[in-house]
This record gives structure tokens, C-alpha cells and sequence, in this order.
């Protein structure tokens, strides 16, 4: 099923109006009554109240639908935001810039924790990518326990989460100064073509091909650093539109074209991975 899903405009974030009118279950005043008396609930608006006072902004908000009538008004959500600054600063900014966001996810009928993560959004083609455990914090709440240590816990997974920038921004820049040959490049999209297609049992069957995550949407991008690989893979890989010619289960020749990835725990999965294969790669290249 896909999500439900709301974008701010280029240079613009987005309301808490807009996001009520649209995505009510983000704002649900209690947890659904399949919840036992153990559990705990986290107000999204809450946080959301709180990382606006410190300056950031929600640019994405999604959630994610479900069959069970009752349950979609507190369904499991996921909202972006990024700082305040970058849309003050928007003269001065250049493609190819990027920028720093705070991730939260959170559901209120018990289909995940209240969790924290870091992201990037480059600058134009807004490809958001979702940063991994292996380089920053990522903060998981549960919905159990004491309400105050609970409620602490959250306010100090998002401080976790904002100190993180700089050092997200030097990685950028340090992946911007390693530069692949022919051969890394293929080899890093052999890679990210197994973590985007493979299925639970770790089978590839599609016509797409690996040479395709490589193929630049702009101009800009056909450059050899590990930054612009990285971000050209993690777009073609994440927002699908790329097309092939295979056969169908009767062996008939059929296109195939690939689809946006757009359930949030599949957005998350995959942007993880692909930013472990990125620091894997510049290990290697030391």
C-alpha cells in the first residue's frame, strides 16, 4: 500500500495546518485502544512543537496506511525537517549544496517505536537520504516504561540528533575528495543494485541493470567523486522511473520500470544501507 505523503514547496515548509488537514494520525491526542495500560504514549506534535522552537521546520511528512479501518487515524508516521537557516540563506546557496535534517518516526497504535535519525537533502534534486548507524546516533524511544523519563528521552534523542550535524557535513565534504575509477564505480553499483533488488532470499530477477544507478538526471551530477556517485545511485535507486526490457513469467518479452520507494520503513532500510556501502567504500579507499 502506498503512503500517504505530503512535500513542501521549493523554499517553503510546511504548516502544522496543512499537516493536520492532511495527516491527521500524526497529531492523535492519545494511543488507540489496542494499547495496554504498559504503554506509553509520545505526542508527535509535542516534538514537533519542540524542534520548531529550536529552529527547524517540517519540509516531508508521510504515513503509512493500513487495512485496519480504526487504526489509520494513528498510524505509523515519519516527518523531515531542516533548519530554519537554509531557507534564509537560500540566495547565497548553489546546487549541489546540502543540508542537514532531523528524522523522527513514531506511530501511535503500537507499530513502532519513537525513533530519531539524521538525514541530508542535496540541494535541487531533493533525493533525502537517510544517514546510518554507523556514523551518527540514531535514537530509539519505546513506548513503555516511566512518562517523564520517557518524555526526557525524547528531548534528548533530538539534541543527540542536531549535535550530529557538523560532523555529517564533514563526511560530505570528505566523500566530495575521494575519487573512483571506472572499475570502483562499477563495483559500488554491482552493490547497491543487490540492496535495492534482492529478495528476502537474496535472489536478483529483474532487467534492470547495475550501469543503470549510475546514469546522471542532471547534468550537474556526472562527476567521478564518491559524494556525487553516492547520490546519483541513492536517486535512481529510491525514486524508480528506470526502465528495461525483460520477459514475464510466460517468457513474453515486457518493460519493466521501476517504482519510487515510498513506504517509510523501506525508505529507511534502503538509504541505511546505501550510506553503509558508502562508508565501506571510502574505508576502502582510505
Amino acid at each position: 500500500m502506498v503512503d500517504l505523503a505530503l512535500r513542501s514547496k521549493a523554499n517553503e515548509w510546511l504548516t502544522l495546518d496543512q499537516m493536520r488537514a492532511s495527516l491527521p494520525a500524526i497529531f492523535a491526542e492519545e494511543a488507540h485502544s489496542s494499547r495496554s495500560s504498559r504503554y506509553v504514549y509520545i505526542s508527535t506534535a509535542d516534538m514537533l512543537g519542540e524542534l520548531m522552537k529550536a529552529d527547524f521546520v517540517p519540509v516531508e511528512a508521510r504515513v503509512s496506511r493500513t487495512r485496519i479501518e480504526d487504526k489509520q487515524g494513528f498510524a505509523k508516521h515519519m516527518i523531515r525537517l531542516r533548519s530554519r537557516r537554509d531557507f534564509e540563506q537560500k540566495s547565497t546557496r548553489r546546487v549541489g549544496d546540502t543540508s542537514f535534517e532531523v528524522i523522527l518516526r513514531n506511530a501511535h497504535d503500537g507499530s513502532g517505536s519513537y525513533r530519531f535519525m539524521a538525514g541530508l537533502l542535496k540541494l535541487i534534486c531533493l533525493n533525502g537520504m537517510v544517514v546510518s548507524d554507523g556514523t551518527i546516533d540514531d535514537v530509539k524511544v519505546l513506548h513503555t516504561g516511566n512518562r517523564q523519563r520517557q518524555l526526557e528521552a525524547v528531548v534528548g534523542g533530538a539534541e543527540t540528533i542536531l549535535d550530529q550535524g557538523p560532523r555529517l557535513i564533514d563526511t560530505v565534504r570528505s566523500w566530495q575528495g575521494v575519487q573512483l575509477s571506472s572499475d570502483e564505480r562499477d563495483a559500488y553499483a554491482q552493490s547497491a543494485h543487490h540492496l535495492r533488488f534482492a529478495n528476502a532470499q537474496g535472489v536478483v530477477d529483474t532487467a534492470i541493470k547495475p550501469a543503470q544507478l549510475l546514469v546522471p538526471r542532471r547534468s550537474e551530477d556526472q562527476r567521478t567523486d564518491l559524494w556525487t556517485t553516492f547520490n546519483v545511485v541513492q536517486e535512481n535507486a529510491i525514486r524508480g522511473g528506470l526502465s528495461a526490457m525483460g520477459r514475464n513469467a510466460q517468457g513474453r518479452p515486457h518493460r519493466t520500470t521501476t517504482r519510487e520507494v515510498k513506504g517509510i520503513d523501506g525508505d529507511i532500510k534502503l538509504n541505511r544501507a546505501l550510506w553503509a556501502l558508502t562508508e565501506k567504500m571510502a574505508e576502502l579507499k582510505g
